[in-house]
């Protein structure tokens, strides 16, 4: 089957988008579809024109049709928000804020958020789902996270990665307001 150059370069992305969902090196798609990895890559580099079995293959192992695989958008898949998508989903007492930016969808959707803490200021403790992850970078001020009970001095310029599965807070310890952003890694639903 000869494919136009739009639906071969639809099957690249197509194929690398489901495949970073789900995780997947080439080798697992490779197994669990019976495609070689050397045919998956030349997929992926929209340097192949498949035929209708291997994309039947392709299809059942990501569980989609073959259509959705030849699927050509309209419209790429960069979407910009700005800060009327924005979100004030938590205030401090003192005035600090945390507010999500931005949010990709799932499965291992991530999370953006722009916080600050004034001083006394403190949020969390409790643990997410198990696989998540969470990462924050201080823009301005001192942190103090805290990871399983174990107290980290985070300073302005200095980026925390951590399991986010495990009970954690943030608190503002100091007498200067902190300013940070984060973001958090969620886990697909277990099934």
């Amino acid at each position: 089957m000869a494919l136009s150059g739009d639906i071969t370069g639809a099957l690249a992305r197509t194929l690398q988008h489901l495949r970073t969902e789900r995780a997947w090196s080439l080798d697992q798609l490779a197994a669990r579809s019976g495609v070689s990895k050397g045919v998956l890559v030349a997929l992926e580099q929209g340097r192949s024109n498949p035929n209708l079995a291997t994309l039947a293959r392709i299809g059942d192992a990501f569980g989609v049709p073959v259509t959705r695989l030849l699927e050509a958008a309209d419209e790429p898949r960069v979407h910009i928000t700005g800060p009327d998508e924005s979100r004030v989903l938590w205030h401090g007492p003192d005035g600090g804020r945390g507010t999500i930016i931005a949010a990709t969808d799932a499965p291992w959707a991530a999370e953006l958020w722009d916080w600050s803490l004034l001083p006394g200021e403190g949020f969390g403790g409790d643990a997410h789902a198990p696989a998540t992850r969470e990462m924050t970078w201080v823009a301005a001020g001192a942190l103090t996270l805290t990871v399983a009970g174990v107290p980290y001095q985070v300073g302005a310029g200095q980026c925390a990665r951590f399991p986010g599965g495990l009970p954690h807070s943030y608190r503002n310890e100091s007498s200067e307001p902190v300013r940070m952003t984060m973001v958090v890694v969620v886990p697909p639903a277990p099934s």
